[in-house]
């Protein structure tokens, strides 16, 4: 079970060009955006640490998803 709502996936894959989408492509790519989200998230609080800050900024995320590129 994951966090994000299957139909929000659902919506994101239709607007990618997907005319139809199996619930197993929706529970795939919903584990993956999880992952994916999980990792930037770790990563991103490195770098709000880093900066001697608890919260965590949008720059922090950005920056994050930088390494991955």
């Amino acid at each position: 079970m994951t966090e994000i709502s299957q139909a929000a996936v659902e919506r994101i894959i239709k607007k990618a060009g997907a005319d139809r989408v199996s619930a197993d492509a929706t529970e795939t790519l919903a584990g993956l955006m999880e992952e994916y989200g999980a990792l930037l998230a770790k990563e991103a609080k490195k770098m709000a640490d880093h900066a001697g800050r608890k919260t965590l900024r949008g720059t922090d995320v950005r920056m994050a998803a930088e390494m991955f590129k």
